[in-house]
């Protein structure tokens, strides 16, 4: 036997379909682990910005993103081996539907042989419950089916009615009644961010308890989970100072990208736009995405931030823009309701947020001779006279897909990249030319 295996209970929460319940019943049973003293760590499938914030807040670790073609294979089995290694629990929340994408939930989930359990949202349903169940449980025999959850349940009557049909080899391991006090707000781009909930904590404890009342007290059955070899990266970012944004604007930042940035050799600091605080002494400036246009009168008025930004800019040092990030930079933005302002300028052009997505799915780009992965997924559209440097590619189909804009020391776009996917390429976002 390989002594380097680890072993850890583990679980892959699934659905049918989105908003079924699978985010808030997922930090539930992390809350209810965590308060029974186990350390518990939730990893969230494919890119998401939004869930894995409230799921840190449940189980009190990072979140990290699983995707088997966003973030690799190798990516994934690395950092499940290293969760096995100081974890009780290991929990996966998928995204979408079970057999959704390409790659799904389901390919990530017979990958790593992490048993799934499928919450079902049961309104306006009574003995399809089973009719669901089975065709989840059946249509793919490679899968390794835990049970089923019933959420949003009416009554004691219609939990019976739930059970009636159900095969005895599929087992249900709970009825979580409909309860408004633990469901999480939505807006635009998915759930609220975690930092925006003044209850989140009760909440939370909600959830928790409606897990305490199902067979989910039990843990699942432990997952062997083998080690993966990684060479560790080459110091290509040592000395080089980046200030990140970072605030209830610009929030939109994989744990796996600061990672990734810290072992490239990069010193870290942060700073807030939206608290119009100064742009730290740096060589290099990262703006992620987030929510700009829920921001606008105050991003307009701050006057520090945008001054030491544009400072950075013209003193020709390197500013990586990513999505949100990239609208700060515009001449303009006007959201949803119409209201427009504007911002800072430094990137021509102006971008108006509109009722219909503008952009969603996976997609990678090759920048300076490296390929970067990451997704997008915003609901602006952009109007620039700038001619773009390249054009990302899809995942699946190979058309065409985000512009990527490079402007004196700027390089932004829409896409969303996964730096660990391209460590070097990364580094050279970061680096002035000829460095």
């Amino acid at each position: 036997m390989d002594e380097r295996l680890r072993h850890c209970p583990a679980l892959f929460l699934t659905a049918p379909a989105s908003h079924q319940g699978k985010t808030t019943l997922c930090a539930g049973l992390a809350r209810h682990h965590r308060d029974q003293g186990r350390r518990v760590r939730v990893f969230k499938t494919g890119p998401d910005f939004l869930d894995p914030y409230i799921l840190e807040r449940a189980s009190g670790q990072p979140v990290h993103a699983l995707d088997l073609w966003m973030t690799g294979e190798q990516d994934c089995r690395q950092r499940l081996y290293q969760a096995a290694g100081d974890a009780d629990l290991i929990l996966i929340e998928g995204s979408m539907g079970l057999f959704d994408g390409t790659p799904s939930s389901a390919d990530l989930a017979a990958t790593f042989g992490v048993p799934v359990l499928a919450v079902i949202d049961t309104t306006g349903m009574a003995q399809t419950f089973a009719a669901v169940a089975h065709g989840l449980a059946s249509f793919r025999p490679d899968l390794p089916f835990y049970g089923v959850l019933a959420n949003r349940v009416a009554s004691e009557r219609h939990a019976e009615m739930l059970l009636q049909a159900l095969p005895p080899h599929l087992r249900c391991v709970g009825c979580v009644p409909r309860d408004e006090t633990m469901t999480l707000p939505e807006r635009h781009l998915g759930l609220v961010q975690a930092q925006e909930i003044d209850d989140l904590e009760h909440r939370l404890q909600v959830a928790a308890t409606q897990i305490a009342a199902t067979a989910l007290t039990t843990l699942p059955p432990p997952v062997v989970f083998a080690p993966v070899g990684c060479l560790p990266l080459a110091p290509r970012l040592a000395g080089v100072r980046i200030a990140i944004a970072r605030d209830r604007a610009f929030s939109f930042l994989y744990p796996a990208n600061v990672e990734c940035l810290t072992a490239l050799g990069a010193e870290l600091v942060f700073f807030s736009p939206l608290a119009d605080e100064p742009l730290p002494a740096a060589d290099a400036v990262y703006l992620p995405g987030g929510y700009p246009e829920l921001h606008l009168d105050a991003l307009a008025a701050n006057r520090i931030s945008a001054d030491t930004l544009r400072a950075h800019v013209d003193a020709g040092r390197p500013l990586y823009a990513e999505c949100g990030g990239m609208l700060y930079l515009l001449d303009r933005l006007t959201d949803g309701a119409g209201h427009g302002a504007a911002l800072l300028g430094l990137l021509p052009g102006q971008a108006r947020v509109q009722r219909r997505l503008a952009g969603l799915g996976l997609q990678a780009v090759e920048l300076d001779g490296g390929t970067l992965r990451g997704h997008t997924f915003h609901y602006s559209r952009l109007d620039t006279p700038l001619t773009p440097l390249t054009h990302a590619r899809r995942a699946s189909g190979g058309a065409a897909g985000e512009a990527v804009y490079r402007h004196r020391g700027i390089t932004a776009s829409y896409l969303h990249a996964y730096f660990p996917s391209q460590p070097e390429a990364a580094a050279r976002l970061f680096l002035s030319a000829g460095a």
